[in-house]
């Protein structure tokens, strides 16, 4: 990432009042009384076992609400609450790629059926029928249960920390190293058998990598015989490709010896509007410099993104910064030369930049394929170099080696510098990391790099400065990269280190919940939140984010209490998403929470004032090195996953398996508190796929009587029932739909014509006529016909050659299956709706348990994962079978 790690600096206070490397004075008392212990016992009603609880809301509140807060005295203050809606993005992980975030979508269950039209919208209104809402058993819950969900999913939650705790263990029992008395040995004179020396992780959960054939018994034959004549030389070549063949490789200080790389590609220069488009003002056109006027294209050219340029915050830092560019440059001038002074939003008139825009992006949109293949291919070319690096030898994937073009700051959620200006980088303000040996890049003409350097511990290639945030921005290798498997490697084998010391970890902070000195409770209760609620530590901000909010830098406000042992939060987390969740909590963390708002802590001060994010880390790393806070997030998704897992029986369909994954998926989530906002489009697409799945209905309905054409006798034997319309249609849906279908088959022929003819042209033939056109356009004239006949008559005359009752039969069942897939999906999808799954299968759930399941039930890897994340994860897929364990 771009960002550098913010673990060094001090808590939020400070932060805020600007103090570097000093922490404002702590407000509450280094020791808690015993007298204020027991006071505050008395208004507990039980002081037990830790029973923390799962997010019972979740989502940006849309009125306000008034809600009791106990802020450490007796008697309950109110608080309204009324906030904005937040941006409804997934939270990702540190992972993110360097200049912008490629949208992950969650890998769909089955085959798309982009093949089946949809019907149009309805004018009336109507909104379609949904698909069934998921079963209770996809998120645990016997159909049977009367136990309400929440509790059961808790009762869940205890088993698996349970089982983790004796797994750790067992773990650390199987590690020690077992006592051998000399005289049991009667082999001494005989030589030791050579050995490969031990990866990095023991014995018990090393990558396995030796004997990759299935423990299948059929299988054991084939395979010894295929090892046996394999060539020698192919082998010795895999082992010096396959980097997790060797964990313990890159682990030195030094992260390659020899780098050459060809730098950075540059945006184009600005090109300056055609003369006769400008910006009015107040009705009067402005001739503006080059400069200013690029900047009133950045806001001109995207009008038609109304959730930035309508946002008052957008629009206010835009202005300041383009009355300081025109300040700059001379000002603006009116047709006569005269000067004129800019000075009121609402009299700036963008729309003719944005029409010339729109136009320039329509006419590039209208091109013909053989232009558009020609443009990429010019790209392509001119792009070649910069793709790819010798990284030790070795061709390497570079992620993303495009200087950001300038243009407006959006950042994520409400980002308080939205709408800034993002300077244009030159090349002055460029360092490059390259070999010494190696030839350094040319800067463009009249330009020289800001500094060279050769730092074999970075694994970046080109770095620069940004101007909105002051952050870093970084050329690295791509996802699919050595350097970047390793470094996905590395982060879920530590998630599966922390599983021998999760158990004393567990049992130290629950034993701190009552210490004495203040800070040792602090850090016994931000342990709790970290651990059962998933929050994250605070102070690791990305490059684009605002003064965001962690668990360490919650303040009095960001908390609600609510007796007897609820807690509400409510504060803008990771990338300024809004995180508004309700837990219940053990009674002595609830207990903990009164005492650190306790008085003289008012609104603005700290909950964990003598605690900070690298005391955290600091403390962490007594239990194993490298451990910090965020590591708990990976392991208690992995590990939870691994468990589902293991008690999992996936069968019936591609389908079905699919589901179950991801049934296990979100209830990782949920357990895990991995949730999301409802996104606005949820609806929407709820639609469009029960349209689909109507469509399928009604082809399907139209084959049911085609064998009542053939043989009208069906209709006794099946009974009238079965021939019937689907209840979720009617004729009025009918009739719309074969609007749609009519109208669908003119564009395909439509495009076809113009596609051939495109074709004809780049091989310089004649092209054919509008008359062609129309006499292929007749097709669609008679399948008009035949619906507004199949409408009059109530009949359906069977189509195709050769045509039997037996074969409509099978393609009547295909479709069955069809219509069952797409339902399944979209039951998923419906479950899906507050759960980020694509966030937590990438980034929290170890990408290994993922190929264990698709060996273990028999399911394309394709199904969960894309091209791009089946190169990421290469190394797991090629690493485990079926019988790996976290």
């Amino acid at each position: 990432m771009a960002s550098s790690s913010d673990d060094d600096m001090p808590i939020s206070k400070a932060r805020k009042n600007g103090v570097n490397g000093t922490s404002a004075p702590p407000v509450s008392s280094a020791k808690i009384p015993s007298s204020l212990d027991r006071q505050m016992d008395k208004t507990l009603p039980t002081n037990g076992e830790i029973q923390p609880g799962i997010s019972i809301r979740n989502g940006p509140l849309t009125e306000d609400v008034e809600m009791k807060d106990t802020n450490g005295s007796a008697a309950p203050a109110k608080r309204k609450v009324s906030r904005p809606s937040y941006a409804e993005e997934e939270s990702s992980d540190d992972d993110k790629p360097i200049i912008k975030k490629r949208k992950t979508q969650p890998e769909t269950a089955v085959e798309s059926d982009s093949d089946v039209p949809l019907a149009k919208s309805k004018p009336n209104g109507k909104v379609a029928k949904k698909p069934p809402r998921a079963s209770n058993q996809q998120i645990g819950e016997d159909s049977d249960s009367d136990v309400p969900i929440q509790k059961k999913l808790i009762h869940e939650k205890q088993k698996i920390e349970a089982k983790a705790e004796k797994d750790a263990q067992k773990i650390r029992k199987a590690d020690k190293p077992k006592k051998v008395k000399k005289e049991e040995s009667s082999d001494d004179d005989k030589p030791l058998k050579k050995t490969k020396p031990a990866p990095a992780a023991k014995a018990k959960t090393k990558v396995k990598v030796e004997s990759p054939a299935p423990k299948k018994a059929a299988g054991k034959k084939a395979a010894v015989k295929k090892e046996e004549t394999e060539d020698p030389e192919e082998d010795d070549e895999d082992e010096g490709t396959n980097w997790w063949d060797d964990p313990t490789k890159g682990d030195g200080t030094n992260k390659w010896e020899t780098l050459q790389h060809s730098g950075v590609v540059f945006p184009p220069p600005y090109q300056p509007l055609p003369k006769n488009v400008k910006l009015k003002y107040d009705g009067i056109p402005l001739t503006l410099h080059p400069d200013a006027e690029e900047v009133a294209g950045f806001f001109g050219g995207m009008l038609n993104s109304t959730h930035n340029v309508e946002n008052p915050t957008f629009q206010k830092n835009f202005f300041n910064d383009f009355k300081e560019i025109l300040k700059k440059t001379g000002g603006a001038k009116g047709p006569n030369g005269e000067k004129v002074d800019v000075k009121d939003f609402k009299k700036c008139d963008f729309k003719p930049i944005f029409d010339h825009y729109d136009a320039e992006r329509a006419a590039k949109k209208a091109l013909p394929a053989a232009e558009k293949k020609k443009l990429k291919a010019e790209k392509d070319a001119a792009e070649a170099p910069y793709m790819y690096c010798t990284w030790d030898g070795k061709k390497q994937k570079v992620g993303n080696f495009r200087v950001e073009p300038p243009g407006l700051f959006r950042g994520r959620g409400e980002h308080p510098k939205t709408g800034h200006v993002k300077t244009r980088v030159p090349p002055e303000q460029i360092t490059l990391n390259i070999g010494k040996e190696a030839t350094v890049p040319a800067p463009p003409e009249g330009h020289k790099w800001k500094e060279i350097k050769h730092d074999k511990q970075g694994t970046w290639l080109a770095m620069w400065q940004e101007n909105i945030n002051g952050n870093y921005k970084y050329v690295m290798l791509a996802a699919n990269s050595d350097v970047k498997g390793q470094s996905d490697y590395k982060k879920f084998e530590k998630a599966r280190e922390l599983k021998k010391h999760i158990d004393k970890i567990r049992k130290d902070y629950r034993k701190n919940l009552k210490a004495e000195m203040m800070a040792d409770r602090q850090k016994a209760t931000a342990m709790y939140f970290i651990d059962q609620f998933a929050l994250r530590a605070g102070n690791e901000k990305g490059d684009d984010e605002a003064e965001t909010v962690g668990c360490c830098s919650l303040k009095y406000e960001h908390i609600t209490l609510k007796e007897p042992n609820k807690v509400i939060f409510d504060f803008l987390g990771k990338d300024s998403i809004r995180f508004h969740e309700e837990f219940d909590v053990d009674q002595q963390v609830f207990k903990n929470l009164k005492i650190f708002k306790k008085a003289p802590k008012g609104e603005g001060d700290d909950i964990f004032d003598r605690l900070t994010t690298t005391q955290l880390n600091n403390h962490l790393k007594n239990y194993m090195p490298g451990l910090t806070a965020k590591v708990f997030r990976t392991y208690n998704a992995s590990y939870t996953m691994a468990t589902l897992l293991k008690d999992m029986k996936a069968e019936g369909t591609h389908a079905e398996k699919v589901k179950a994954y991801n049934d296990a998926n979100r209830k990782v989530a949920i357990l895990c508190n991995h949730k999301r906002t409802v996104a606005a489009s949820h609806e929407n697409t709820m639609e469009k796929l029960s349209e689909r799945i109507k469509a399928v209905k009604y082809q399907q309905w139209r084959l049911k009587h085609m064998i009542l054409d053939l043989d009208p006798k069906q209709k006794k034997k099946k009974g009238a029932e079965w021939f019937e319309l689907p209840d979720d249609m009617d004729e009025e849906w009918v009739k719309e739909h074969q609007a749609f279908l009519v109208e669908e088959a003119k564009n395909k022929i439509t495009k076809k014509f113009e596609k051939d003819n495109e074709k004809l042209k780049a091989e310089g033939e004649k092209e054919m006529k509008h008359k062609e056109l129309e006499e292929r356009l007749e097709a669609a004239k008679e399948l008009e016909k035949k619906y507004k006949k199949e409408n009059k008559t109530k009949k359906v005359e069977a189509e195709g050659k050769s045509i039997t009752v037996e074969k409509l039969e099978e393609n009547i069942k295909k479709f069955d299956q069809r219509i069952e897939n797409m339902t399944v999906q979209a039951e998923d999808k419906e479950s899906n709706k507050e759960v980020a799954l694509g966030t937590s299968k990438i980034n929290y759930i170890d990408p290994r348990l993922t190929v264990v399941f698709t060996k273990k039930f028999n399911v394309p890897i394709e199904k969960f994962f894309s091209k791009t994340l089946r190169e990421k994860f290469e190394w797991a897929i090629k690493s485990v079978e079926e019988d790996w364990e976290f």
